[in-house]
């Protein structure tokens, strides 16, 4: 009985564990759902420059993947690079110069949308602008990463 004794004590230990994981529903796993892009975010003025780029960078991604009609998660993986954009291009059926206007519109919405919330000053806005509507997405995105490092 002795010899039984850690034996019951490791599979109390196991029930006491797996009998709650499975009665909270452990046993099926169902992945998160994907957040709608077209339900509309309040804009505000976090204050933070970083957390007002994070803010228009969402919107941009939201706005643009309403209106493709695709998960804002996948149209992340699609800006990464040019190639990525074309085959997200492909698979969706539009051209990717398509692909990459609709990525610049959405970045002047998201732009506009920041200024008249009071987010951003109009000369950054303008000067956001001009970059969403003649530098590449991708490059957009690697130069927002390289300057999210560099503030504090």
């Amino acid at each position: 009985m002795r010899r039984a004794l850690p034996l019951f004590a490791a599979l109390g230990a196991v029930a006491a564990v797996l009998v709650p994981y499975v009665a909270l529903g452990g046993a099926s796993y169902e992945p998160a759902p994907v957040s709608d892009p077209c339900v509309v975010r309040d804009w505000r003025d976090p204050g933070d420059f970083q957390e007002v780029l994070e803010q228009v960078v969402l919107s941009a991604l939201d706005g643009t993947a309403c209106e493709l009609g695709v998960a804002r998660e996948d149209l992340v993986l699609a800006v990464r690079s040019e190639e990525s954009l074309e085959k997200f291009a492909h698979e969706n059926g539009i051209s990717r110069e398509e692909a990459e206007r609709a990525v610049r519109d959405g970045l002047v919405r998201a732009v506009e949308d920041a200024e008249e919330a009071g987010a951003i000053d109009g000369l950054f806005a303008a000067l956001a602008r001009r970059v969403a509507e003649t530098v590449p997405p991708w490059l957009v995105l690697e130069t927002l990463e390289r300057l999210r490092g560099l503030l504090p």
